[in-house]
């Protein structure tokens, strides 16, 4: 009996392991590159949405239709925020573990004015390009905010960059593992009209695993 009950909690410790690694992986192709993502199964809620749209082929054909550089670039859906197919909102999955690195995707979202549960958009997301910001900076923004990071984190934003100050406000559920170069290429376009690109950037996202 103990034998069977050590090897069920092996078998079932072997499954988690295997779970929590077994993250899926998504590839975002535009005119400038692909971006490959993976997906955080800690989200879970963002991460099936994400791949529900990208397997029906939902994103293909849509545009980054909001580019900012030195913060972020935009798509899923239009430029008031509408979603693909009229999409539901998707309740909030924060985590401190997850924040707004460079290339962090993350869901965008209508504001706490309309939405105090700070759901997320049913389709629309945007990775973070952002900039680099001393540890010290970091820290003192952590007193305003209430966000509590790691040490590892703020050397993060030293390091890499990115927009701490969308952290705990806007779910991240997933990360660029290849292409943060493309990332940057984007965010250089020429714009107009609320940060809308002149000439269309279009996307298809695909499933890899």
């Amino acid at each position: 009996m103990r034998k069977t009950i050590l090897l069920l909690t092996v078998i079932l410790c072997s499954t988690l392991t295997f779970a929590q690694k077994a993250e899926p992986v998504v590839v975002i192709s535009t005119t400038y590159g692909d971006i490959k993502c993976k997906l955080y199964n800690e989200t879970p809620l963002h991460r099936d949405n994400f791949l529900e749209l990208a397997k029906e082929g939902k994103y293909d054909g849509s545009k980054f239709h909001r580019v900012i550089n030195r913060f972020m670039i935009q798509g899923g859906g239009t430029a008031d925020l509408q979603t693909i197919d009229g999409r539901p909102m998707i309740p909030a999955e924060f985590n401190p573990k997850f924040i707004h690195k460079k290339g962090a995707l993350a869901a965008a979202r209508t504001g706490d004015h309309v939405n105090p549960q700070r759901m997320s958009s049913g389709s629309q997301f945007y990775i973070v390009q952002g900039q680099k910001y001393p540890v010290d900076r970091v820290t003192q923004m952590s007193q305003r905010s209430g966000v509590t990071y790691t040490e590892e984190q703020k050397k993060t934003y030293e390091e890499i960059g990115g927009t701490p100050h969308l952290d705990m406000q806007y779910t991240v559920f997933g990360e660029v593992i290849e292409g943060l170069d493309v990332i940057d290429k984007i965010a250089e376009v020429q714009t107009h009209n609320a940060d809308m690109p002149v000439e269309d950037i279009l996307m298809t996202v695909k499933v890899l695993k």
